[in-house]
């Protein structure tokens, strides 16, 4: 049977960014289900779809008998006879689908089952996009508001970036462009979801290396990033070239490179420091801009230290809300309390 349909399906895989051959599988496969309600005996189903030539033929294979003991691979040779006049005795024929069955089932294509594999192919697609690229910086347009969450479109995918991955106070307006890391791709009932995220270290870490280019090419490595998402960040930066001030480098001339992305983190203060191996040292800088007076290890084993600093500095050691000790604490690894001397 003639049918013209390769245009179709050229124009459905464009449309869907799907591979012709994906939907050619399942209009057979829909072909196939519906051709069981014309073949109602468990036959084995032949579908030979050339869309290319516009062929399509969908016929069950039987073998002449005299007495039909299984009526899914046998047929009398009197009914064999009505299909093929040339029919024979132990010979087996090809039993077509009616030219107006087919005709019809062609046309309806059986819409349900071919698009429930369209989509199957698609969702595929998005998971097979995104799930090599989590931990990757990608920029979304809003598109619309869910009680949970913003949904954003990247490459002509929906993800979604939950509210408590926004920033504090963070608002968006339909058409906005939005940088959030890729933080998981999630299979569900409903297919894959991509999940975004604007408040993990690894979001930061991201930022730096987009805007530093000592940090992208290796030059400067970021060893710890500690973050109270929109308020304030510590991030350790280490560098093996002794020519190369990794904190200078980092900060930028005037501060303009950590500016960009204090910028793109709704002014999120973020302290550069220098990384030591020695924790003494290492915490002595992650207290910054606090001036400390010694460090005291008071429990090597629970990992805790004392910080003793003068009375001026005591607050601003501990920043607004334990703020700046808890920050240093998170990125050195130790518990520091902080003593006024």
């Amino acid at each position: 049977m003639k049918v013209n349909v390769w245009n179709t399906i050229n124009q459905l895989s464009k449309e869907r960014g799907v591979e012709p051959r994906v939907i050619i599988k399942a209009i057979e496969e829909s072909l196939r289900i519906a051709a069981t309600k014309f073949f109602n005996r468990g036959e084995e189903i032949h579908v030979d779809f050339k869309p290319e030539k516009s062929e399509l033929r969908v016929y069950a294979v039987k073998t002449v008998v005299s007495e039909v003991k299984n009526p899914a691979k046998e047929i009398s040779l009197d009914e064999a006879l009505i299909h093929n006049p040339e029919a024979r005795l132990d010979e087996t024929i090809e039993i077509e689908l009616p030219a107006e069955t087919l005709g019809r089932i062609a046309a309806q294509a059986a819409k349900q089952v071919i698009f429930q594999k369209v989509r199957d192919a698609e969702l595929e697609k998005v998971y097979e996009e995104f799930a090599p690229r989590v931990g990757e910086i990608v920029t979304g347009v809003v598109r619309r508001f869910e009680n949970n969450g913003t949904v954003l479109e990247v490459n002509r995918t929906e993800v979604f970036l939950p509210n408590k991955d926004k920033l504090p106070n963070e608002e968006f307006k339909p058409g906005d462009l939005v940088k959030a890391l890729i933080a998981q791709v999630q299979k569900n009932a409903r297919g894959p979801q991509v999940l975004l995220t604007r408040t993990s270290p690894k979001f930061l870490m991201k930022l730096l290396e987009l805007e530093i280019p000592e940090i992208s090419s290796g030059t400067i490595k970021v060893k710890d990033v500690a973050r109270q998402p929109g308020e304030r960040a510590k991030v350790a930066v280490f560098s093996n070239d002794k020519d190369i001030d990794p904190v200078g480098a980092c900060i930028g001339v005037k501060g303009n490179r950590i500016l960009v992305i204090s910028k793109e983190l709704q002014g999120e203060k973020i302290d550069i420091i220098e990384w030591a191996p020695d924790p003494i040292s290492y915490a002595k800088s992650a207290l910054s801009p606090a001036k400390i007076n010694k460090i005291v290890i008071t429990n090597k084993a629970e990992k805790e230290m004392e910080a003793r600093v003068d009375k001026e500095q005591f607050s601003l050691a501990i920043g607004k809300k334990g703020i700046n000790v808890r920050l240093a604490s998170k990125l050195v690894g130790w518990k520091i309390s902080i003593k006024q001397e």
